[in-house]
């Protein structure tokens, strides 16, 4: 399983094999973009050259009972988790590289992202920096203020929360959710944003050997009047977007508690989130914004036991947020917990390539969370300059990719790859199984709550293939363009027969 540190490894091969791929990506579309007529079943692919292409409408029939000719099922009688909602993450250097972008051009950008296009409409936003910030910030570095009265949003009213309110304006239902990547650096045992040095060949961050701190220690000061401010510092975040017109729906303490990194990060233990966890529900449950565990970055759901273990932590937790290797410990979080929310919180930001094989990848990633039981996907990065790097210095990859000296975007694969889902499954649909007896593997559903059933499915050969799916009493036929993205989305009234 991937973890940030060894995803820097695959940087160089990555980078070589990202050039072919951006000329692909920036040839022209091709294909139908036309909207199917509501309530009529339809299929969309998508390859590397010829994007949202319109196929057949297909024709569902009955099913002719041939058990040996059906390429999978759709499991219509055992529908799974309701999904709450697919989303990215805003972020400072996300709104710069909008912001480089003519008017005109942003606005076109945005379009493809929220309201219409991806249609993302559950999101993730930073409290205080993250490692997409332009620098690191809090949002009070006066030493001892526990009384928070220097708080200030200041940082956030240049670059995020325009961001977020760009978003609102096309998807007026948007979900926002937040994490932070430090607490103020008074309240941390070592007075830094940082835990780490920075990597080798990268930029140094000015931490001293004395103030570095490792996983399975608490780099929060770990006394009831630093909870206590903490917890205050989160309620004055909330009420502060509120008052700007964004409701954050839910926190999470800490993004990665178990990863000491060389940018904005924080350290914590699992008694140490269980300590803080009731006393930050007590601030969140006044303004009704839910509390989960997150984010896990460790394919190990014994740190998750160990916080449960603690009654008073164990009531107020909503739901646990994974990402990156923290997608190990999904199928025995899903068994242990059954009444918590799984949210898959980022997805593997890449290095910078914005190739296909990364997209391939991502949708493979993607079908692995659903199939254990996520409600909530989140992409990392809505937008960034074209291979733009971290604060540390880590190149990422993006929906929207920006030339800022051109003045020019495009929308990269990972934006196609994630859209033949997010754009048609809606809150409310529930996943359905996809089994197969003879290895078709690459294929998930959902339920939406009209009635319609979404189908999505990865043709991983260099060469079409057909697909006969089995729903119920009903079948239907398609053909997969090779190396391909394909969603298949049938009516309500197509399935039952009308």
């Amino acid at each position: 399983m991937i973890d940030r540190r060894s995803a820097l490894k695959i940087a160089g091969a990555g980078c070589a094999a990202s050039l072919a791929s951006r000329a692909v990506a920036a040839a022209p579309t091709g294909g139908s973009t036309a909207a199917p007529h509501k309530g009529t079943s339809f299929l969309i692919s998508s390859t590397q050259s010829r994007r949202w292409a319109a196929q057949p409408q297909p024709v569902v029939e009955a099913d002719d009972g041939d058990l040996f000719g059906r390429s999978f099922s759709v499991d219509l009688a055992g529908p799974r988790q309701t999904m709450a909602g697919f989303g990215g993450a805003f972020s400072d250097l996300g709104w710069t590289a909008l912001s480089a972008l003519p008017a005109a051009e942003r606005n076109k950008a945005l379009d493809q992202v929220f309201g219409g296009g991806a249609r993302l409409g559950h999101c993730r936003t930073p409290l205080g920096a993250s490692d997409m910030a332009a620098s690191a910030y809090s949002y009070d570095e006066v030493a001892g203020d526990f009384a928070l009265d220097h708080f200030s949003l200041g940082r956030d009213r240049e670059t995020v929360i325009p961001f977020i309110k760009a978003a609102q304006a096309r998807e007026p239902d948007l979900t926002v959710w937040a994490s932070p990547w430090s607490p103020p650096t008074w309240m941390k045992t070592n007075g830094a944003y940082q835990m780490a040095p920075g990597w080798p060949g990268k930029p140094a961050n000015g931490i001293r050997p004395d103030q570095v701190r490792h996983e399975g220690e608490d780099g929060f000061i770990q006394e009831p009047r630093y909870f206590d401010a903490y917890a205050r510092y989160f309620g004055r975040y909330v009420d502060g977007y509120a008052a700007e017109g964004i409701a954050i729906k839910a926190v999470m303490p800490q993004n990665e508690f178990n990863s000491a990194q060389p940018y904005v990060s924080c350290v914590w233990t699992a008694e140490g989130l269980a300590r803080f966890l009731p006393v930050l529900a007590g601030e969140m449950g006044k303004r009704g914004v839910e509390v989960l565990l997150g984010t896990l970055e460790r394919g190990d759901a014994g740190l998750v036991a160990k916080v449960m273990a603690h009654p008073a932590a164990a009531a107020v937790i909503r739901g646990v947020g994974v990402q990156w290797a923290g997608r190990a410990a999904l199928p025995e979080l899903e068994k242990a917990y059954p009444q918590l929310a799984l949210w898959g919180s980022e997805q593997e930001c890449g290095v910078g390539t914005n190739d296909w094989q990364y997209a391939r990848y991502n949708w493979r990633v993607l079908q692995d969370y659903l199939k254990h039981g996520v409600s909530v996907w989140t992409y990392w990065n809505i937008a960034l300059a074209d291979g733009g790097e971290s604060i540390a210095g880590w190149p990422q990859n993006s929906l929207i990719a920006v030339d800022a000296k051109k003045g020019t975007w495009r929308l990269t694969h990972d934006y196609w790859a994630l859209r033949h889902t997010s754009a048609f499954v809606r809150p409310g649909a529930r996943y359905l199984p996809t089994p197969s007896n003879i290895g078709y593997e690459f294929q998930y559903a959902f339920r939406n709550p009209d009635g319609s059933v979404v189908v999505v499915m990865m043709n991983d050969m260099a060469e079409p293939q057909s697909r006969k799916i089995v729903l119920g009493s009903r079948q239907v036929r398609v053909e997969l363009p090779a190396d391909s993205f394909t969603t298949l989305v049938l009516s309500a009234r197509d399935l039952a027969g009308g």
